[in-house]
């Protein structure tokens, strides 16, 4: 299965193009699912039909699906939830204020973004489009797959193993529930299904993110910022596509100056993104709503092209060997140098790009090595290995 993701700045239009990408995707043949992830569900009223919370098919070979993040969080987080329910509840906390701390920030978002490796299982569709939350919460629901897979590592066994065995004892002489095995077990089946929706959306052979942005400068420092982290992730954006272009018929005096300045931003936009490639869309003189102008849409910005093809292939990480050790490469665009923070620990690197923090679990190649030396060029972030002794 194809897995596409479309964000983008809030207000950029990017429901608009996941819709029209997808109706292009089902009149070429392929069974397509366009799904919204955003809280904020506008995906019915791009396509102007009723979209349920279960895949709900619109026309030939096209299905929509607008996550209930509520029903998938109790699917996943049900008795983990009532576990922590009850803990806030036998402090003084009151019933409703305690149901709603046991859900953490983002938790609804992130079941909601489960279901992605619940199609890939299921392999009903061949295309999936997903129309994501606006960027921010975006990259942090990127980001929660490798914290949760350095906690299943790191922390949740000893928490389980301590906790075996202290509760017999410890419990009765206080009021707190402690967590139950069975609770490690949830909570490690919640986990594992993390890592295994991060190995599906890291695949780039599976999985690309196409940022959508206009011609305006905080909507482009967003998609820098946003290109810029998932870079550090290792996710891999394949198109940029950029929306409400003005067309040349439109010459009235009113709009020299935006056309200027989208002229200016567009030149940008070509450099700075550069080699991922770069699509544009016109501003239509008319609503892109429904499926005959989705489709009007999706001929704008793919023409003759098929939008299900990976438009860029270049992966942001690599490990290569040179003369004395070993060099990993990231691209890291956009950042300056006093930005980057490098942390290195045996078998793992931290890399601090601003507020996010990512680790990356190093190859056995280069146990016993240690960093020697760390440079950022170009948007290239090149980190060098060697044995200890040298």
């Amino acid at each position: 299965m194809r897995v596409i993701l479309y964000t983008g700045k809030g207000g950029v239009g990017k429901t608009t193009v996941a819709a029209a990408t997808a109706v292009l995707c089902a009149r070429l043949g392929y069974r397509t699912l366009v799904i919204s992830t955003d809280a904020a569900h506008s995906l019915a009223d791009s396509l102007d039909v009723q979209v349920g919370e279960q895949p709900t098919e619109i026309a030939p070979n096209l299905w929509a699906q607008e996550v209930n993040a509520l029903h998938e969080l109790e699917d996943h987080w049900e008795r983990i939830h009532r576990y922590l329910t009850s803990l806030f509840a036998s402090q003084g906390v009151d019933d409703i204020v305690a149901e709603e701390l046991a859900s953490p920030p983002g938790m609804e978002e992130v079941a909601s973004l489960m279901e992605i490796k619940h199609h890939k299982a299921e392999g009903r569709f061949d295309v999936l489009i997903v129309d994501c939350a606006p960027t921010g919460e975006t990259l942090q629901l990127l980001a929660f797959p490798d914290v949760a897979k350095w906690y299943l590592n790191k922390i949740f066994p000893i928490e389980r193993r301590v906790m075996k065995v202290a509760r017999p004892v410890v419990q009765p002489f206080i009021s707190i529930p402690l967590p139950s095995d069975e609770i490690f077990g949830h909570v490690k089946d919640l986990l594992l299904d993390l890592e295994g929706m991060k190995k599906i959306l890291g695949d780039p052979k599976v999985c690309t993110v196409r940022i959508v942005l206009n011609l305006e400068k905080m909507v482009v420092k967003e998609a820098q910022r946003a290109f810029t982290y998932l870079s550090l992730y290792d996710y891999l954006t394949d198109l940029i596509v950029v929306n409400r272009v003005l067309p040349p018929e439109v010459t009235d005096s009113y709009f020299a100056s935006w056309r200027r300045t989208q002229e200016r931003y567009s030149e940008l936009v070509e450099t700075a993104f550069s080699p991922v490639p770069v699509v544009r869309t016109k501003l239509f003189d008319h609503e892109i709503v429904g499926l005959e102008h989705l489709s009007e849409m999706a001929t704008s910005i793919y023409g003759d092209e098929d939008p299900t093809k990976t438009y860029h292939r270049t992966v942001s990480q690599r490990l290569q060997k040179v003369s004395g050790g070993y060099e990993l490469r990231l691209q890291l665009p956009f950042v300056d140098k006093e930005d980057v923070g490098i942390t290195h620990r045996d078998g793992e690197l931290f890399v601090t790009v601003g507020a996010y923090k990512r680790e990356i679990s190093l190859p056995r190649a280069l146990n016993g090595k240690k960093v020697t030396r760390g440079r950022l060029e170009e948007g290239v972030l090149s980190v060098t290995f060697a044995d200890a002794r040298r």
